[in-house]
């Protein structure tokens, strides 16, 4: 086995490691920013035309057409929603944690892992197969033009993306199905989404919302861009220079990931409400620009950055235990080969 075979493989394997711990932790978080994105998630309580906004909603001031949503009224004030599912003043979205309270009151704990399995089957070789590409793609580009230059970076993060996207997208597409399976209407399981969605629609039904996702390649392009740079940067500026690594350097990485790609997040956002709706039941969103522009028209400016900050709240530890479980991973296996394996092969 030669050396870039063995270094496809750590790098193969890192990145499925680092993917799927990421993805178990941070879960929960998941499927409320699923939810937000979605039209219908049931955690905003959408406005009766004509109605004025009320500072108080107790069961005398909701009007005539809104009262069919409360099942009941205790002390004055309705406890239950039985059409939208929102406990909140008319507009406002619930914070983060009344959502995750909302969904574990109506729907269970294991509700906050919804999507869980598909997550695991696709994480990991996600993970893997983007770290791997954008490994190979860093050589190859480093022999074409300037070694570890931004625009090294950018085509190697633009390559990994691609074929990440490109290859899971089926998998992606129906873990938002169960994600979005409020209040478990239809009790469908994987496989069920899996075969409902191909007798509608066919094989190419599972790449609904792909354009999105390449889109989304914006994200990966300015996070490593800027990882990349932030890490450089720390390496420049330390004191000594040595092979071994400390848990200093390794909380850098994750300081690193965590900046990275909150900025990056920031920046290219819009792309992930295209995509959930794209992936939700129906035909009312047919294209990427006619989704967003569509959510834009319907909702303002919010409505295309809505989840955000569950975006963030969840992006900050995931990036920050993926990229460091990555390092971690990379290292333990090169050195643990470069000590045994890569000496035994010398001596022979």
């Amino acid at each position: 086995m030669s050396q870039s075979q063995r270094d496809s493989i750590i790098h193969l394997v890192a990145g499925g490691v680092a993917g799927t711990t990421g993805a178990i932790v941070t879960c929960p978080l998941e499927v409320v920013k699923t939810r937000l994105q979605s039209s219908k998630s049931g955690f905003v309580c959408p406005p009766v035309p004509g109605e004025s906004p009320v500072p108080r909603t107790t069961c005398r001031t909701v009007p005539p057409q809104r009262r069919r949503l409360w099942t009941t009224c205790h002390n004055g004030r309705p406890q239950v929603v039985a059409l939208s599912g929102c406990t909140s003043v008319p507009g406002q979205s619930l914070s983060i944690v009344q959502c995750l309270r909302h969904i574990v009151r109506h729907e269970g704990p294991m509700a906050l892992f919804k999507g869980l399995g598909p997550n695991l089957v696709g994480v990991a070789p996600s993970r893997a197969v983007y770290f791997c590409t954008y490994s190979q793609a860093k050589l190859f580009w480093n022999g074409l033009l300037p070694p570890d230059s931004p625009v090294v970076h950018v085509c190697s993060a633009s390559c990994a993306g691609f074929a990440a996207s490109t290859l899971t997208n089926p998998i992606w597409f129906v873990k938002t199905r169960l994600q979005l399976d409020v209040n478990g209407q239809s009790g469908d399981t994987a496989m069920q989404v899996v075969r409902r969605i191909y007798a509608q629609s066919g094989f190419l039904g599972f790449y609904k919302g792909i354009t999105a996702s390449y889109m989304g390649i914006t994200e990966t392009i300015v996070h490593f861009v800027i990882y990349e740079a932030i890490k450089a940067e720390l390496m420049a500026h330390r004191s000594h220079v040595s092979d071994e690594k400390s848990s200093k350097d390794f909380l850098e990485f994750m300081m690193a990931g965590a900046i990275s790609k909150t900025v990056a997040s920031c920046i290219a956002y819009p792309h992930e409400v295209a995509r959930t709706r794209l992936r939700e039941e129906g035909n009312k969103y047919t294209g990427f620009w006619q989704s967003l522009g569509l959510v834009f028209k319907e909702e303002g400016v919010r409505g295309i950055y809505r989840g955000l900050t569950t975006q963030l709240v969840r992006q900050i530890p995931n990036t920050a235990i993926m990229m460091s479980t990555y390092e971690a991973v990379v290292y333990i296996l090169t050195t643990r080969f470069n000590t045994e394996f890569y000496g035994k092969e010398e001596e022979q």
